[in-house]
């Protein structure tokens, strides 16, 4: 394949393949944060390029606080990427998201800890805005193609990221619910604020499996629960997918293409050559030409 996949979807739990992809690819691609997760699967869908990228590894060997978030987004940026879908399973900390239906995020609470947060560092200093951390153009697209499934779709709703990788304890999830969290989920962070600072547009695409440890008319979630759920949903997301991938606008609206333009803090004649060097792909045109 030779054209450049603008749209990457990066599967989750249960989905670690995309069917229906022609003229495939595999692209093992290393970067200056380590290999990604996987092996990146580039292919054409329904005649448009996309990549595919198995968060957990193939046959989900790593755990939420092992992914490779930086080297993941990174690579995808590298191939030319400008939207990315992440698929998530999630719990519901709320009596009206049931398991089986899906939600599309519009705010989110890192409440993780000890990962990496940022590319930026070592000489460089940079603050990206994530005041609404999810594209809101690409999630309504999302939210479009989902509902052209027939599936329950909810837009909105706080999504509470936790290390992982037990699941909460009654204690942890009545606290979330009374935060207002609307899903509890291990992956989203910190891949939503990377994808900000790669200039990515990102979306979530959450399938409720469970209802966390809260509902006392429900049993506490389990692997076999969140799993029996997925599989039953993996039609349903590659169909969404393909819907998306339909209707989706050629050119980007929203800010996202330029959300480190303001960014940066650090006087660019100061940035050691190193680093200028490793992050050329995510900052290079805003200090061109500075020395």
């Amino acid at each position: 394949m030779t054209e450049i996949p603008s749209l990457a979807i990066i599967g989750g739990s249960g989905l670690y393949s995309m069917s229906g992809l022609t003229e495939t690819t595999e692209l093992d691609i290393n970067t200056p944060f380590g290999k990604p997760s996987a092996p990146i699967i580039t292919g054409m869908l329904d005649g448009k390029p996309i990549a595919f990228l198995a968060r957990h590894g193939i046959g989900h060997t790593l755990m939420p606080d092992e992914v490779p978030y930086r080297a993941n987004i990174y690579a995808l940026k590298a191939l030319g990427v400008e939207r990315v879908i992440s698929i998530n399973a999630c719990g519901s900390l709320r009596e009206d998201y049931a398991p089986g239906q899906i939600v599309i995020p519009d705010q989110l609470f890192d409440n993780t800890r000890g990962r990496a947060h940022t590319f930026f560092g070592e000489g460089l200093v940079a603050h990206v805005g994530t005041a609404d951390p999810f594209c809101a153009n690409l999630s309504l697209d999302l939210e479009k193609a989902v509902m052209e499934t027939g599936a329950v779709v909810h837009h909105g709703g706080a999504f509470v990221i936790v290390e992982g990788p037990r699941f909460s304890t009654k204690t942890e999830s009545n606290v979330y619910r009374s935060w207002g969290m609307s899903i509890v989920g291990m992956t989203a962070a910190p891949e939503t604020f990377l994808a900000r600072e790669a200039e990515l547009c990102y979306a979530v695409m959450a399938h409720v499996t469970d209802y966390d440890v809260w509902h006392g008319r429900e049993a506490p979630v389990t692997v076999d629960m969140v799993v029996k759920i997925l599989n039953q949903n993996v039609a349903l997301a590659q169909s969404a997918i393909r819907n998306l991938v339909k209707g989706l606008p050629e050119e980007r609206s929203c800010q996202c293409k330029n959300a480190m333009a303001t960014s940066i803090i650090t006087n660019p004649k100061l940035i050691p050559a190193k680093t200028r060097k490793k992050l050329d792909l995510l900052i290079g045109k805003y200090i061109q030409g500075i020395k």
